[in-house]
């Protein structure tokens, strides 16, 4: 008898001879046998190339069904999927592929020129998948056994590797096991309430913990159908959504859908739940969101080396500026001077559980430092919980201000900055400062039309804030730095004002 693969034998060995739409696509729907038997081919493909179990295969392509298809046929092998952000520029590239040492290396045609030399270096094998399934590897598959026979893989054994965004240091290879993804999956299936008669509006990108091992996962683990877009473009989500009953996005996909006046009651009646994670969602966001379409949104919080740890409940209260309650089988604990904090008070999240990542991939002292023995990961996230046992996330610890020997949380000298009337959205950061050593400082967005002056916005929060905490300075712009998922980039604001009062 054929030992188990977790993740192939829950989320693909399903589809076999499923004749119903898995991916619901713009020119069609392709049937969950079909996606099966794509994969199939691809496993055989990359074992032509020489991947066997525990190999590293690299992709950095365009969303399509191919990509996905390839996250399965590496599981089918028991390879290690690496997936890469389409951002990243060669140079950043020969880092990933120099520490992680793949077997094989998938790229966009477009960019197989430009990319053969860091692929060479790192003795990966260069082959390519463009956005529209074309390539050498689809070539390779072609003609290729439509059944596999996947390679043994326990809860222990790596799945994938997932580089943090490095916004400090060297960026580092998330280790996550079979184990970490499926006991997630399952965990948010049942949370969520995911069934096969879920269709998913799926506009994420697949390189990133949201888009592949939340979104994608819990679909395929539900037996639910995906509407699969390329990208987010609000039209089109506003479009599929009287054809399905959900959706997971990041806060802009909600700002943006605000901005669509075709976002009305009417079109949302099909759906049963809006998801948001990755960065977090405005108040106002939420307040605007039920206002308009009724539907209040579930907000969760995960993390790469993690998955999800918390989520605001299907069934009650969903408070808008928390993340909830640890989902089932995860241990939350805030933590400061090592001891929990109080009721209200903020310190560093800690998490464990099924979820957490295995450590750093060849920086074990690194591991060691974020991840304590008795299998406690420390986040670096700050937050708090409050009487009710919601929690929320404050920022992070390396956002902290300090300031004149004073600690200042950025979340809540934000949120006063965002309630004045004219801004929309506000980041604080701390910049090099004289006397205090740092300084509060803001950033500002204004609303549409609007026109806030700087010196009156911090005016109009100085009565609510203690002196240390009111940002010495602010300027306005027209929009916050934010990587692919809609995370505010303020190692990037820091670099930009860090001369401010030289």
């Amino acid at each position: 008898m054929a030992m188990a693969n977790l993740i192939f034998d829950a989320l693909f060995a399903p589809l076999r001879g499923r004749e119903t739409p898995l991916l619901l696509l713009p020119e069609g729907g392709l049937s969950g046998d079909a996606f099966y038997r794509m994969a199939a081919r691809q496993a055989h493909a990359l074992a032509g190339l020489g991947v066997e179990r525990g190999d590293r295969v690299a992709a950095q392509v365009a969303k399509s069904p191919e990509a996905l298809a390839l996250y399965a046929a590496c599981m089918a092998l028991g390879a290690v999927f690496l997936p890469l952000n389409t951002g990243y520029t060669p140079a950043e590239l020969g880092y990933f592929l120099a520490d992680a040492r793949p077997r094989v290396f998938v790229c966009d045609g477009a960019r197989a020129v430009a990319l053969a030399g860091v692929a060479g270096q790192a003795g990966a094998t260069l082959v390519t998948l463009d956005g529209d399934g074309r390539g050498t590897l689809a070539d390779l598959a072609e003609g290729m056994a439509e059944t596999v026979t996947p390679a043994p893989c326990g809860a222990g054994d790596l799945a994938a590797l997932l580089y943090t965004s490095g916004t400090t240091g060297r960026s580092k290879g998330a280790m996550l096991s079979h184990g970490n993804l499926l006991s997630n999956a399952g965990v948010l299936v049942r949370e969520w309430r995911f069934t096969p008669a879920d269709v998913l509006v799926h506009a994420l990108p697949i390189f990133h913990t949201h888009g592949l091992f939340v979104a994608s996962n819990v679909a395929l683990l539900s037996g639910a159908a995906m509407i699969w877009q390329a990208g987010f473009d609000a039209g089109a989500v506003i479009a599929a959504l009287p054809r399905a009953t959900a959706l997971m996005g990041v806060p802009t996909f909600y700002t943006r859908l605000l901005d669509e006046p075709a976002l009305t009651r009417a079109a949302v009646a099909h759906m049963r739940l809006f998801v948001s994670g990755s960065a977090p969602l405005l108040a106002e966001t939420h307040v605007e969101w039920e206002a308009r379409t009724g539907h209040r949104i579930l907000e969760r919080y995960g993390m790469t080396e993690t998955n999800m740890n918390t989520s605001n409940p299907y069934d009650g209260a969903r408070r808008a500026g928390t993340v909830g309650f640890p989902l089932p089988g995860v241990e939350v604990r805030i933590m400061a001077e090592g001891r929990a904090v109080p009721v209200g008070e903020v310190g560093v999240i800690e998490v464990r559980g099924p979820n957490v990542f295995q450590g750093y991939w060849q920086m074990p002292e690194k591991t060691a430092e974020e991840l304590r023995p008795d299998g406690w990961f420390i986040t670096g996230d700050l937050g708090m919980r409050d009487a009710d046992g919601y929690i929320t996330i404050v920022g992070r610890a390396k956002d902290l201000v300090i300031t004149g020997g004073y600690n200042v949380y950025p979340k809540e000298v934000e949120l006063l900055l965002d309630a004045v009337p004219g801004v929309l959205e506000s980041a604080v950061i701390g910049v090099p400062h004289p006397d205090f050593g740092e300084a509060v400082f803001a950033v500002i967005v204004p609303q549409k039309g609007a026109v806030p002056e700087a010196g009156a916005v911090l005016a109009a929060v100085a009565g609510d804030l203690a002196r240390f905490k009111q940002p010495k300075a602010a300027v306005v712009v027209e929009a916050l730095p934010r990587n692919t998922m809609g995370k505010v980039q303020k190692n990037l604001l820091r670099e930009t004002y860090k001369g401010w009062f030289d």
